[in-house]
């Protein structure tokens, strides 16, 4: 597949918020909802480290990224997103485990994921499991399955 993953550079921020809304546009989900997530899915240089932001790359492209938030021992898989392009092809695999390692090697014991409907297949098949719903962060009354992963396995 020749995927490598590597931290997030500041000046891909621009790059990465539209991966997201491309990635989030694959579901059929129109204009007036995705300009409703623009600004959840919105990246900016400053934040990337601190938000431990991870690219998949593939031949000098970007096709998917994801971000670690928190401190141990619990944290949040805050944003995965794979490029339309790739979406079935294993990236979101392969960052999904890197997510995994990374958690585990910073002493994080759990991370939670508030997944778009489209992605709780994905999840459930990764080993999280669902333990509730939580408010979206983007569309007023809409609730999203809050799922939890367990690094200690």
């Amino acid at each position: 597949m020749g995927i490598s993953i590597r931290p997030a550079r500041p000046e891909e921020a621009n790059f990465l918020t539209d991966l997201a809304l491309r990635s989030k546009a694959y579901w059929g989900y129109d204009a007036q909802f995705l300009e409703s997530c623009r600004e959840e899915l919105t990246l900016r240089e400053g934040e990337l480290s601190g938000r431990r932001a991870a690219v998949a790359e593939q031949n000098g492209g970007i096709v998917g990224f994801t971000t670690l938030e928190g401190d141990p021992p619990q944290g949040v898989l805050g944003m995965m997103f794979v490029d339309p392009g790739v979406i079935g092809k294993g990236v979101g695999r392969l960052l999904f485990d890197h997510v995994v390692a990374t958690a585990r090697d910073l002493g994080f014991t759990q991370f939670t994921i508030d997944a778009d409907p489209n992605a709780e297949p994905f999840y459930g098949a990764m080993g999280a499991v669902p333990v509730g719903v939580v408010p979206s962060g983007s569309i007023p009354g809409r609730t999203l399955t809050q799922f939890l992963r367990s690094v200690q396995d």
